[in-house]
């Protein structure tokens, strides 16, 4: 090796070629010591007793400590002594003192080395043994910093938990719809000109562009969903869900589930976290849909997230926001069941900040006859089959009819017309009528007339309105017989002629 050395670096004496050869060595030195002082990871060296016995800048800065003011001393009391969770580290059990004792790598992914100023930061770690005439030494420690690894791994996760959350939000979204469309609320479009017809749809039109609760009132089967669809599809909101709850068939103990959402295992068959109708319907419409049979005990949280917009999930304390317009519609009457302690005044007052009354069917009778010819075709189309004829008497005896189911009635009686004529004449199957409650605007045309039965059942209803309108009193100056302009003896004989009881009317 020396004649190699003396051959490559030139004919010279013994003290030149030595001091030529420390000048090497010192060259190598150097461009070692700026190698490790450039690079970015962290690296000292530790003798066998684990002091430190070279210190790289990127470590002492990244340990917050001057290089010299680390050299000789135990490095795992000054950066190693404790875990994350703030437990004492023996060192009896330091993997980095552990190379060279054992001579084997260790490498560290999940642990966190401390400030000078106490704080601590997480890092990645690997400690080689150093062999020195085959005998364990010390160690080189390599570490780095991986904070900011660590939080895009947590970002992450946090995305992806987004887009699972989105994913389940979506499924759940389709999975209404599909339940909705299954159901039977089909009521096409806002058909008819009946005077209450076009009332209605200058309500929606005034109320849509604004985002006010609204508050649908009627009877059963009028069509209140169609009108906060309407509101909803022409509003603000129109690109953002239409969420609809039906507060009827939801289960006491599973409305604040069912509104809000739970966390799994909050209760007995939550198998998996799950968003509540509000979380679904966030930044779009929540139709509640027979809001008054949500319990007393459910109503304070509903006004709270109405006043709001803060809820929170079912075993979980950490509370959400949202923002959602809220259309209700109830076939009660809520000012009554607030008065008397049923219902929530305060809530009430907050769902009814723009009332819609949607007219019974007896009432816009002329509009049976679009109505009919509307459920009609979607009725053939349903079968396959050739839209059959409407007549001019089928639609009279339609709207001779009381329609008690309102327009769901007329759907479904229209839909087994359809299906029971197989091809020939319609046949509508409508049940006895006596017409206590027809009040109606329709009036026969020239060529067409009515029967008997059908004038006592107009004149019943008539009386009866009459009735009514008099508290049930026939005789006085308030009574029915002076708002109908008849002799009372003459009223009384004709209601006892129809069975009519006056108290009935009160």
């Amino acid at each position: 090796m020396g004649t190699k050395c003396r051959a490559t670096l030139g004919p010279v004496t013994d003290s030149q070629f030595d001091e030529q050869l420390r000048a090497e060595l010192l060259r190598l030195q150097r461009r070692t010591e700026l190698i490790l002082t450039s690079a970015g990871e962290g690296l000292y060296g530790l003798d066998a007793k684990g002091r430190a016995t070279f210190v790289n800048p990127a470590a002492a800065r990244m340990l917050g400590w001057e290089p010299e003011e680390l050299v000789g001393h135990c490095m795992h009391a000054n950066h190693h002594h404790h875990r994350a969770d703030g437990s004492e580290y023996a060192v009896e059990t330091c993997p980095i003192y552990a190379a060279f004792h054992d001579g084997k790598v260790h490498t560290v992914t999940d642990e966190v080395f401390w400030r000078r100023d106490g704080t601590s930061f997480p890092v990645e770690y690997t400690s080689t043994p150093i062999l020195e005439d085959g005998e364990l030494a010390g160690a080189v420690v390599v570490f780095r910093d991986i904070t900011v690894r660590l939080r895009a791994e947590q970002d992450l996760r946090a995305a992806l938990a987004e887009v699972e959350s989105l994913r389940d939000r979506l499924s759940a979204e389709n999975e209404y719809l599909r339940a909705e469309l299954a159901s039977d609320r089909q009521f096409g479009e806002i058909l008819g000109e009946s005077p209450a017809t076009r009332a209605l749809r200058e309500s929606i039109e005034t109320v849509a562009p604004s985002d006010a609760s609204v508050l649908v009132t009627g009877e059963t089967g009028t069509g209140k969903e169609l009108v906060a669809r309407a509101i909803h599809s022409l509003g603000p909101r129109h690109e953002g869900p239409l969420i609809r709850v039906n507060c009827a068939s939801i289960p006491r103990e599973l409305f604040e589930s069912e509104f809000f959402g739970h966390v799994k295992g909050a209760f007995t068959g939550a198998i998996q976290d799950r968003d509540g109708r509000f979380q679904l319907a966030h930044r779009g419409t929540l139709f509640l849909d027979e809001v008054g049979e949500i319990p007393l005990a459910m109503q304070s949280k509903l006004l709270r997230v109405l006043q709001e917009g803060e809820f929170e999930r079912v075993g979980e304390e950490k509370t959400r926001r949202v923002d959602v317009r809220v259309i209700a519609a109830t076939n009660r009457d809520l000012r009554a069941e607030s008065q008397r302690g049923r219902f929530r005044q305060d809530l009430y007052y907050r769902l009814n900040v723009f009332p819609i009354e949607v007219a019974p069917l007896r009432h816009r009778l002329e509009d049976v006859e679009p109505i009919a010819r509307h459920f009609l075709q979607e009725a053939a189309r349903r079968q396959k089959i050739r839209v059959p004829a409407l007549t001019r008497a089928d639609v009279q005896r339609l709207q001779r009819y009381s329609w008690v189911g309102n327009v769901r009635e007329l759907q479904n009686v229209v839909e087994r017309a359809v299906i029971t004529a197989r091809g020939g004449p319609l046949r509508f199957d409508l049940p006895v009528d006596d017409g206590d409650d027809v009040v109606s605007t329709y009036t026969p045309g020239p060529e067409e007339f009515v029967t008997e039965r059908e004038m006592q059942a107009r004149e019943k209803a008539n009386l009866l309105a009459a009735l009514r309108r008099a508290g049930g009193r026939v005789y006085g100056a308030q009574g029915a017989a002076a708002l109908l302009g008849i002799k009372p003896t003459t009223l009384a004989s004709r209601l006892r002629k129809l069975g009519i009881e006056p108290s009935r009317a009160r």
